[in-house]
This record gives structure tokens, sequence and C-alpha cells, in this order.
């Protein structure tokens, strides 16, 4: 079948309207743009149909086509003028006619035109897959006549020489801290992922990535990159380890190089396709495309999340919620963990695919998806959106004219409406106490308010860095734990923040050995109470696990007040909590003989009672290692 067909109208419809013209130069023109467009020339295709039309006026089937052309080249404008000259010479044409005009009319904001020409073209033809997107666009025409009223502030600006090229580069994916851009760049036929690091206020000269996963065989591409920068999770297709088509990868990083990629396997990629991942902010629900059965219709957007044994778990369908009949596409999950950014021509919009977003709520549901707006969004298809974690910056790739070739990636302020829930980050390094060498070590961050561990990953084997993204307005936990080492413990609010001014923190852990004390942060009482609030049971299961790791560690659980109000009364007070902490590893199968518990009262200050910040220090429990 040619490719004329997905201009606009297939040949056997044009030719059962108008076969040929009585012209022959007229027709030897015509003759020769089906070799032209096959080629995608659509430049010489134009010449000779307009060669065609000059020769013969009433050439009905010449005017078909180069609307088709002009259509395929985005001159809507000309396209619908084609369209009309064909139905002034002869309105008994191919449905399919009437239908490009009205597409046309639709693209060129004729939307009173466009639906008077979709409900004749529903016509003549109400049942075929035309008709069917017919009447979304008589959606869209509703729609987009109400929204166009409402633009949205919207100033793309290209990125630079440091990465695109004349060459095309697309769908960017960024690192919470925004100084690490990967994307995809397609040279010579072959698609490989290049980096650029942000530096003085511009994007360096990109460089390909490891070689360990770009490769000359196949093509690597539709990528997505974690927070921290440590995970790259892409698609790859017709390899040989591949379940179907198109599966999704991962790989690793360590220092500055990355691991071997590998098939993430079933559940998430199936003999179906496949593919555009995106991994929430805590890197446990991967988001990805995919066209299995049991979908909502065409491409859906699905989810898979790793469960305890650390494997991914079923592949879930989004549901209605999200996704259409048609096709929804390039998810990017923000690191608030809450708002999801996608494509999709199944949602009322301006034409085609158009850029969506949806919140989750309470419940963890995501709500009815928000057209971004536009000029964001047009006729063309936008898709591919990546939103920085400060929520103020939009990238995607186009090809706009100011752009150095093929397409560019772009970066533009979001519109207020739709950023994301305000994040920020912990960054640090883990250190060893006595030699200063970063040390491998466990990091978790958990959100006290709703019990959700938000981060639970390993430090670089070679830096020791990691990097943890939060949602703003919560209390949070703070592990660190190595083994042989004792665990570090730590609490930090974020009310307000800006990412531009993170958390950052240099821990420093000791081995464990007899005489070692942790302060426990998160172990939390009533004022003058000594019942353990629930805040306290993520740390004292903490505490557990170290425990249970290290079976011939005792431990002296130690209870501290601050200075304020009578001293017996606080050494009561501290020795009281003490027990409950003593009370509650019992409770969990920790032998007696292991442990014992003192209070101290305000004897052991490890800061100035003078002060609230050094009061509050004060007030505290502990552990000391008695035996290991």
């Amino acid at each position: 079948m040619k490719y004329w067909f997905l201009l606009f109208v297939s040949i056997s419809s044009i030719f059962g309207y108008a076969q040929s013209s009585p012209n022959r130069k007229a027709q030897t023109f015509f003759e020769k743009a089906g070799p032209y467009i096959e080629k995608l020339d659509y430049a010489s295709a134009e010449q000779v149909l307009k060669s065609a039309v000059e020769a013969d006026p009433l050439f009905q089937n010449a005017f078909t086509l180069l609307g088709g052309v002009y259509k395929a080249q985005k001159r809507y404008s000309d396209a619908k003028a084609a369209y009309q000259k064909a139905l002034l010479i002869n309105k008994n044409v191919a449905p399919e006619v009437i239908y490009g005009l009205a597409e046309m009319e639709f693209a060129t904001q004729e939307y009173d035109q466009a639906k008077q020409h979709f409900n004749e073209f529903l016509l003549l033809d109400s049942s075929s897959e035309r008709a069917k997107r017919a009447r979304k666009y008589l959606m869209d025409c509703d729609f987009a006549s109400l929204e166009i009223k409402k633009p949205v502030k919207y100033a793309p600006a290209n990125l630079g020489n440091g990465v695109n090229t004349n060459d095309s580069e697309y769908f960017p994916a960024l690192t919470a801290d925004g100084e690490t851009l990967v994307f995809t760049r397609l040279m010579n036929g072959n698609e490989d992922f290049w980096t650029s690091q942000f530096k003085n206020n511009s994007w360096n000269l990109a460089t390909p990535l490891s070689a360990n996963i770009n490769t000359t065989r196949y093509n690597e591409g539709a990528q997505t990159i974690s927070p921290d920068g440590k995970y790259l999770f892409f698609t790859g297709c017709n390899r040989p380890d591949g379940l179907g088509r198109c599966d999704i990868y991962v790989s690793h990083r360590e220092g500055k190089d990355w691991g071997e990629p590998y098939n993430i396997g079933k559940p998430v990629n199936s003999e179906y396709w496949e593919s555009q991942p995106a991994i929430s902010p805590d890197g446990r629900t991967l988001y990805f495309i995919s066209n299995r059965p049991s979908g909502s219709g065409g491409y859906d957007i699905w989810k898979s999340t790793i469960t305890d044994d650390a494997k991914w778990g079923p592949a879930i369908n989004l549901g209605l919620e999200i996704n259409t009949i048609y096709d929804e596409n390039t998810p990017f999950l923000h690191a608030d963990g809450k708002t999801l950014y996608f494509s999709s021509d199944g949602w009322p919009g301006f034409g085609n695919k158009d850029i969506y977003y949806s919140r989750m709520d309470v419940g963890g549901k995501f709500q009815k998806p928000i057209n971004i707006g536009y000029p964001i969004n047009s006729f063309d298809d936008e898709s591919g959106l990546i939103v920085s974690a400060d929520g103020n910056t939009g990238m995607f790739s186009s090809n706009l004219k100011d752009g150095f070739g093929g397409q560019d990636i772009y970066s533009f302020g979001l519109p207020e409406i739709a950023k994301p829930m305000k994040v920020s980050y912990v960054k640090g390094i883990v250190r060893d106490k006595d030699s200063k060498k970063m040390i491998e070590s466990n990091v978790q961050v958990i959100d006290l308010k709703s019990n959700n561990t938000v981060f639970d990953d390993y430090t670089d084997p070679e830096t020791g860095q990691f990097l943890a993204v939060m949602p703003i307005g919560s209390n949070y936990l703070f592990n660190v734990n190595a083994e042989g080492y004792l665990f570090y413990s730590e609490n930090f609010e974020l009310k307000t923040g800006d990412i531009n001014k993170p958390y950052q923190i240099e821990v420093y852990i000791e081995k464990i050995k007899q005489g070692g004390n942790v302060t426990l942060r998160n172990i939390f009482f009533d004022t003058n109470k000594f019942n353990l609030l629930p805040a306290s049971i993520k740390e004292l299961d903490l505490l557990i696990e170290f425990l249970n790791q290290n079976p011939t560690v005792d431990i002296e659980i130690q209870g501290h007040t601050d200075n304020i109000g009578d001293a017996k009364l606080n050494e009561k007070l501290s020795l009281n909590r003490a027990n409950a902490v003593y009370e509650y590893l019992l409770k969990n199968n920790i032998e007696a003989k292991r442990l014992t518990f003192k209070g101290f009262g305000a004897n052991k200050p490890i800061a100035d009672n003078k002060t609230e910040l050094g009061r509050k220090s004060n007030r505290r429990t502990s552990f000391l290692i008695t035996k290991i």
C-alpha cells in the first residue's frame, strides 16, 4: 500500500471519484507525484502537482493530493485551500476529502466550519475508524474554541549548541539537582544516549554515555533517570534477550561509569510492546507504555511496584482515570511523587496528541487529567514533557524554526496552574568517622507524617554520595547503616524550602565497639510523659533490625532531659522513657539479658541548656554498646 494513503486518503478512494485528467500533460505530472511522496520529497511532489493543476485547473484528484502534501509539510492553510478547491470542482467527492477539509479547518482554528464538515462526513461514513476520530474532533472543537481564548504564557528557549546539533535530540531526562541531562540523539540512523552537565549557567558540550549502554548494533532511547542519577531505565528494541519487540532495560551507575544494562523481565515486559519508562522518586514504582491486551485501547500507561522481595510486581493499568480508547504515551512522574505528566490523543484537546497533567489524591488515585493549555499544545503532536524538580521549568523536544536541525530540546517556564508540589532533597556523603574514607551504606528517609519510606538505597560505593528527594511540608526520619558500623539517626523538618538550597549533610559513622553511643533522634514523647508516640515506631524497628543483625551486641538504653523543672522528677521521667523503649524491645523478641536501661535526667547534656535549641538536643534517648 503506497505512502500516499498516510497523507490523507487512499488512492482507491480518490480514483473512485476522478480516475484521471483528460489532459495528458496534467496526468503525467500527477503520476510523477507518487514516487516523490514515497521518498518523503514533498517539495518535488508539490511542484509536479502544481504543474498538474496549472495544466488542468479542474483536476480534482490533483488538488486533493496536493492538500495531503501540504498537510505533511504542516502548511495547514494551504492544505485547507487545496481541499476547498477540490470540493468546488465537484461536491461528489470521496468522504475522506470532506474529512481532510474539516481537519485543516480545525488546524487553522476555524472550529465552527470544522464542526459543519465533520458532521457532513459522518452522514457519509458513520462506522469507520476515521468516523470514530471525527466524533473525537467534534468534542475537540467544543473544547478548543473555549480554551484557545485563555492562552498560557509560553516562551520556549533552545538549550543551545552544547546539547543540540544538526542531528535530532529528544527525550530529555534530568536529575533532581538539575545538574545532569541525559537525552537521546539520532545520528546516521542510530539512537544513542548523550549527557551534558549544567555549569556556569549553561549546558556543557554533550558527550556520549557509557559504551556499556550505547551500542552500534541496537537503538537505545526513551529513557528516564532516577532523581539521584544512579539508575537509567530505557527502551531497547529487537534485542536477543527481548520478550517482545521493545522492552524496558535498566543500568546502574557506580562512580563515573554505568554498568551493563539488563532486561527487567516479566511482569513489566511481555511479548507485546513496552517502552517510555518513568520512575517514581522513591525508585519503587515504574510507569511505562504498553499495548498489551486488557488495556483501555491502543497504547496505555501501566505501572509496576517493587515488592518486599525486591521484584517488580504485576503490571497494573492506570485505568480510565488516565487512559482512553486512543493512545497515551511519554509518562513522567514528577519528583513530588504525585503529579503525572503525559501525552494523549484521547482527552479533549487541540488536535492530535496534547500534553496533560494529573495529580494523585490522598487515596493514591490520579484525578481527571487537565490539558496543559494553548499554545503549549497545538494541532500538532506534543509529547515527551519533563519537569524540573523545582517545578518551574518544562523540557521537551521540537523542530521549531530557531533550531539547529531536526528535533532540538527546549525549555520553558511551566504555567503556574500546572506546577507540581514543592519538593527539596537531601544530598550528602557518608564517611568512616576515624579514617574519613567513603563508606557504602544504606540510607533511609521516612516521612513520619505518612509513615511512607521516601528513599531507601545505598550510597555510591566509590564516592559515598547519595541524593534523596522529598516533598516539602513534613517531618523526616533519616537513618544510615552499614555492616559493622553503628547506625546513624537524624530528624529534620522540611516545612518550607527551596530546592536550590537543599538539606546537605556529611555523615560520619563509627565502627561497632564497646562504649559506642548512638542518639535516637526519632523517639518521641509528649511533654512530661513517657508513653511512646506512634512516630517513634520506625526508629525503634530500625534499632531492632540492628540488634538482630548484630546478635552479640548488648546495649544500655539511656534517657535524658533538659534542666527545666525539678531534677529528681527529670531523672524519674528519663528513667521511665528509657524503660518504655526497653519494654518495646522485649515485646519484639529482643532478649532481656542483652538489655539494660538508665535515666540520667539533665546530668549528661550534649548542648547548652541556656537556649531552646540546646535544650531540645538534650531531650533525647540514646543507647550505649556495653558488650560486643
